[in-house]
């Protein structure tokens, strides 16, 4: 291996591992619990912003090794949860979801900066963000979401998809945040790539 091929492993490494610390951060701030046992925080930010930043490959092995941690007893989801037993929870599908729905957001916005929609970081950035966060970071997650709410809560599809719908304003508000965010990583750090896989 070279010595750039081996600089971009380490530095693939760091923004990997650095994300999923962002996202533990994010797990700081107080959860507000809903009664159907879903929280809402602001843990689903940080799922949009690794996918718009890391692009797909990076931003699953991010989040995973977020989940992994999570899994070995890590207090790092909102509230200080952590252990096997959140993924037992009403909330474990969005977890799952958390999982593909980083990848997703990373896959659509790496497509829309190859297709050069937003790649000189102007407004089109900010509408290719906030698109790429609402497909991976509301339309999979909440698909997945749904799925273990039925699953956990013994819900129907129906009953599953209304309970979510209290998590829309605030999510919708959160893929604004990803996209300025993402404009600000752009414009303040002009090298980093988008189109990364």
């Amino acid at each position: 291996m070279t010595n750039t091929g081996s600089m971009s492993s380490t530095r693939s490494l760091s923004y990997i591992a650095l994300f999923a610390a962002v996202m533990a951060v994010f797990g700081l701030i107080p959860k507000i619990d809903l009664p159907f046992g879903v929280p809402i925080t602001l843990q689903s930010l940080g799922v949009m912003l690794v996918g718009c930043l890391l692009g797909p490959r990076r931003a699953f092995l991010s989040v995973l090794l977020f989940l992994v941690a999570v899994a070995l007893g890590l207090p790092l989801l909102s509230g200080g949860r952590g252990g096997l037993s959140v993924f037992m929870a009403p909330s474990s599908g969005f977890l799952l979801g958390w999982l593909l729905g980083a990848p997703s957001c990373g896959w659509v916005m790496r497509r829309m900066v190859k297709a050069g929609v937003g790649a000189d970081g102007g407004k089109l950035l900010l509408v290719s963000a906030f698109l790429s966060s609402l497909i991976g970071g509301i339309v999979v997650m909440y698909l997945f979401g749904i799925l273990g709410l039925m699953l956990a809560a013994h819900l129907s599809f129906a009953q599953a998809g209304i309970a979510v719908l209290a998590f829309i304003p605030g999510d919708l508000f959160k893929c604004a945040i990803c996209a300025v965010l993402v404009q600000s990583v752009v414009r303040g750090m002009p090298a980093w790539r988008l189109d990364r896989d």
